[in-house]
């Protein structure tokens, strides 16, 4: 048998054993066998149309003219998917923009209403809440999901990638992706065609649920923004998520308020131990509270993507869970998110000038001690290694430089045809990073000595040989 060949049979067996079979569970039990498996499937690109009232989108541009950050829903008439011959329908749904600095107006100028003869449309990253505006919404038995433009990624793949190879790696905390052609109608006019998104499962309880390798989906989950450096523990950095514009450290995702000094607590004490305790101490301690093998795992996988944008480098882009609200009794998992400024779209960052070609053994911050400080135990820094020469392999199933391509060629294959749209943004793939990106020079699918697979794969073998 070829290499060659041997690499694609082993790429096929592990995308048949990576939670095709995942399904999504309501409150009451009550479950659906498609789920996730036929939601987010990358061998389809399923139609997606959001319809919604002309007074309700002015509602969404006007709050959006007020307060360009606010977290508010607003209620669809119905969001379709269209799959092959099947239709799934979600009625009385809710639409709302995200991202950070990313986030603008979908259509016109600040303080213009919808213009139904001449629309001037903008891509712009939106999130759905079927459960919003009703008891039972659903689509294929998922509640939420994000979309997301293929914002400053001329490739249009990075982030599914990432959070594809995360999951073959044996990364089970990777949230789900494929690709949609989004179409929007306002009113009684046509469906306006957004193009190709990303959708993404949304991280909350029914993520946690979904996966019961967390061994309970009762636990306190936290997203975690820019200065979560778990390390420092002054309360304004704790905060409640209260559907507020404002940005915090720590923001915790319960519905009330009941809960948040408990959850508060667990976390700081967390840290606390996380900073005091030494030797063989923090060892044990570590190991009783934390995966630490699935989050050396993910690291390892992080810096052969390139991810700079993370907790370690940046202080940011991840969430925490832990899988108990006891206050010493419970396992913390760092989940990963937010991966679109990878595969060679570089950055002056942290201590990084550099993605490719980094130090993996000192990628971020001292102060971002959750891994400099697992990294200084022998053991743990082994089996980092270890990983990380998994990956330096070039002809891995994961980042090597073929089986890597043969997967992005395949998505292209698929996305291409479809990606003109009534926006007129973002109409092309082209191999390249971003256009801010400090090394502009690094491709994904043209073969050189600036291929980014080749070249984290020469530098993973430096550093780890």
């Amino acid at each position: 048998m070829s290499k060659r060949l041997f690499i694609f049979i082993a790429i096929a067996i592990l995308a048949s054993s990576c939670g095709k079979d995942r399904i999504d569970v309501d409150d009451s039990g009550k479950s659906y066998a498609d789920g996730v498996g036929y939601l987010f499937d990358d061998e389809a690109l399923p139609a997606l149309t959001i319809a919604i009232s002309e007074q309700e989108w002015n509602n969404l541009l006007a709050a959006y003219d007020k307060e360009p950050h606010n977290h508010d829903y607003f209620r669809c008439d119905a969001v379709t998917l269209q799959k092959g011959e099947r239709t799934s329908t979600a009625r009385d749904a809710g639409l709302r923009l995200r991202g950070q600095t990313s986030r603008r107006r979908p259509e016109g100028k600040n303080g213009q209403k919808h213009n139904p003869d001449n629309p001037k449309w903008h891509h712009v990253h939106f999130g759905l809440h079927f459960r919003k505006f009703s008891e039972d919404g659903q689509i294929a038995g998922i509640r939420r999901i994000n979309l997301k433009y293929a914002k400053e990624d001329p490739t249009y793949i990075r982030e599914h990638f990432c959070f594809d190879m995360l999951e073959k790696f044996g990364v089970w905390t990777s949230p789900k992706t494929s690709w949609c052609r989004l179409f929007i109608k306002v009113g009684d006019g046509n469906p306006a065609y957004f193009g190709v998104y990303l959708m993404s499962e949304s991280i909350d309880r029914q993520y946690a649920k979904r996966r019961p390798e967390f061994g309970s989906p009762d636990g306190y989950l936290w997203k975690c923004g820019w200065g979560a450096n778990l390390r420092d523990r002054e309360d304004w950095r704790f905060h409640l998520d209260d559907n507020s514009p404002n940005t915090y450290a720590y923001e915790l995702k319960e519905d009330s308020s009941a809960e948040f000094q408990k959850a508060a607590a667990q976390l700081k004490g967390f840290i606390k131990n996380l900073n005091t305790l030494k030797g063989s101490d923090f060892y044990n301690w570590i190991q009783s509270h934390c995966d630490v093998d699935l989050l050396l795992k993910m690291y390892a996988a992080n810096v052969a993507l390139g991810h700079w944008d993370d907790y370690w480098n940046d202080m940011n882009n991840f969430y925490l869970y832990f899988n108990s609200r006891d206050p010493e009794n419970y396992k913390l998992y760092m989940l990963p998110y937010d991966y679109d400024n990878t595969l060679g779209t570089s950055h002056y960052c942290g201590v990084q000038s550099d993605s490719g070609r980094h130090d993996p053994y000192h990628w971020g911050l001292e102060e971002c001690v959750l891994i400099s400080k697992i990294l200084e135990v022998t053991d743990f820094r082994e089996r980092y290694t270890r990983y990380l020469q998994e990956l330096s392999d070039n002809t891995n199933p994961y980042t090597g430089i073929l089986p890597a391509t043969a997967r992005i060629r395949v998505w292209h294959q698929l996305i291409s045809p479809y990606l003109e749209n009534d926006t007129g943004e973002d109409m092309a793939i082209k191999d390249r990073p971003a256009s801010w990106s400090n090394h502009q020079e690094y491709r994904v699918m043209e073969d050189g000595p600036n291929n980014w697979f080749r070249v984290k794969s020469a530098s993973l073998e430096s550093w780890t040989r």
